[in-house]
């Protein structure tokens, strides 16, 4: 009987004079989509990058210089990380923590004495 005493509309409330808000929510992206949006991007830049402009530049002398030396301090440091093995570089840190006195050690922290 309380049930048919009151009355509750559901939805939200329609007012008079006044069309849909038209407030809907947006629709997500599949992942797919996003993954063929960034090979795009990528093959866009690369197309830019390799393309000469119609204001080229000649690179100067001290340009080309500093090209070739940043070039070849970036292979010496491939080299020189590739050089060691994960086993050789751990018994080196190993190492290097033995050399180290006893006052970097952590203290012993015991509740129970």
């Amino acid at each position: 009987m309380a049930g048919e005493e009151y009355f509750a509309a559901q939805g939200s409330l329609k007012l008079k004079g006044v069309e849909d808000s038209g407030i809907k929510k947006k629709k997500k992206k599949k992942k797919k989509d996003i993954e063929k949006q960034m090979e795009a991007n990528i093959r866009r830049e690369i197309e830019t990058t390799s393309e000469p402009t119609s204001s080229t530049r000649s690179v100067t002398q001290a340009e080309r210089r500093f090209m070739e030396r940043r070039r070849k301090m970036e292979a010496d440091r491939i080299l020189k990380k590739a050089s060691k093995t994960h086993k050789e570089k751990v018994e080196d840190f190993n190492r290097h923590l033995d050399s180290l006195t006893e006052h970097f050690d952590i203290p012993k922290v015991s509740w129970t004495k």
